[in-house]
């Protein structure tokens, strides 16, 4: 039945997918399992957006580790030539998550409670920041005030404004906007589903997510260890540990 109020425009593309990770085990309330949204844009250059030419996007076909040849032929390599001694680790293009409960601090860092988070993260060492992938669209319009303690980085250097494109005028609000039109604009609407099929749907795992190269590490998939049979309490503690810190793939609906 959602699908069918999609399919008329009947709701918007932003509620479909909150609809969507809803059902995915999503939620606002768990920084493990925050709602994903698509990296929609790849136009950060222009004074103005054009959301009728198709270059001011994304390949929402591909995940973001394969937008470029480069990448594609650098993660289609490492599946490729995976070895794991042990055999206990599958093959995998990537061995970071798109979103992860460090992550979504980072991004909200100018915001309490995620101001708190992040430093207790990193006082406490419990995850690295890595570089993703792919990422939520967060909600920017947040992080350009700078009320709280995080006035600079370790190395000195002063934490200033998040740096806008140059379409968004120098207002964040303008910046939300312009996201949420053009996630509801005619290119995105055609294309939306080839993304869910990455994420919630069929390419997420399988010979699928092999032919899209989107496969991940496998710890990050619901299901695939059971710690509980897990007889080396150093091993299990680590398995736990990466699940909770890394991040996980949502469930497949």
């Amino acid at each position: 039945l959602l699908s069918v109020f999609f399919k008329r425009g009947e709701i918007s593309n932003f509620q479909y997918l909150m609809h969507l990770n809803t059902l995915a085990g999503r939620s606002y309330n768990d920084l493990m399992q925050y709602p994903v949204f698509p990296w929609i844009l790849a136009d950060y250059d222009s004074e103005e957006l054009d959301l009728t030419n198709p270059k001011t996007f994304r390949n929402l076909a591909k995940p973001m580790g394969a937008q470029t040849e480069d990448r594609l032929a650098q993660y289609k390599k490492r599946y490729k030539d995976w070895e794991d001694p042990n055999g206990e680790t599958p093959a995998y293009h990537y061995g970071t998550h798109y979103s992860s409960a460090m992550i979504v601090a980072s991004y909200l860092v100018r915001m309490e409670p995620f101001t708190q988070i992040f430093l207790r993260l990193q006082v406490k060492n419990y995850i690295k920041i890595t570089s993703t992938h792919c990422k939520f669209l967060a909600c920017c319009v947040f992080q350009i005030s700078l009320g709280n303690k995080i006035s600079c980085k370790q190395n000195g250097t002063k934490l200033g404004d998040v740096i806008l494109p140059p379409w968004a005028k120098g207002d964040p609000r303008e910046f939300i906007r312009v996201h949420r039109e053009a996630l509801e604009c005619d290119f995105v609407s055609a294309h939306l589903h080839e993304w869910i099929d990455l994420i919630f749907g069929y390419k997420q795992q399988g010979p699928a997510a092999v032919e899209a190269v989107n496969v991940f590490h496998h710890l990050f998939y619901e299901g695939q260890v059971d710690i509980y049979n897990i007889n080396d309490p150093l091993k299990e503690t680590a398995t736990i540990g990466f699940i909770n810190n890394f991040g996980q793939i949502p469930k497949q609906v």
